[in-house]
């Protein structure tokens, strides 16, 4: 995997580190609470996994994974695949990352306030995460290709 992102996104982004640890979770939930108000997209998950807290807590430490080792991607090939086989299974395509990007970035600021999700720890973040989805997009339709 290339590492496109710059030094400054970098280096927020891994910044963000120890709160994630602390928070990830209530982000994530709250994250879940704001995607689910799209029917659609609350369909496509399973809501066992939603309600025994396994999902917010797995997405939590993909999160918190993809933060600590931003700065060394290569670390990450493992759960990046792992994730791309999850979202073929469950039909992820493009047009959904957007969705998750408008609840997540909020759930960040929600749970950790302005103080610390400043404006420039969310446009790192959404560099972050709009770099994490190219990725996962590419990959996603080389399966979907290969299963075709």
């Amino acid at each position: 995997m290339s590492n496109s992102l710059s030094p400054r996104t970098i280096a927020i982004v891994k910044s963000t580190g120890p709160a994630l640890r602390q928070h990830g979770v209530a982000i994530t939930t709250a994250m879940y609470a704001r995607l689910f108000q799209d029917a659609e997209v609350k369909a496509m998950f399973d809501q066992a996994a939603q309600d025994s807290g396994e999902q917010p807590r797995r997405l939590a430490a993909a999160i918190l994974g993809y933060a600590e080792n931003i700065d060394r991607l290569e670390a990450l090939g493992g759960a990046v695949s792992r994730m791309v086989a999850r979202h073929v299974d469950t039909g992820v395509k493009p047009e959904h990352y957007p969705k998750v990007a408008a609840a997540l970035l909020p759930a960040i600021r929600e749970v950790l306030g302005e103080d610390v999700a400043t404006d420039a720890v969310l446009a790192a973040w959404g560099e972050a995460y709009q770099f994490l989805a190219d990725i996962l997009i590419a990959q996603e339709a080389e399966a979907y290709a290969a299963s075709a």
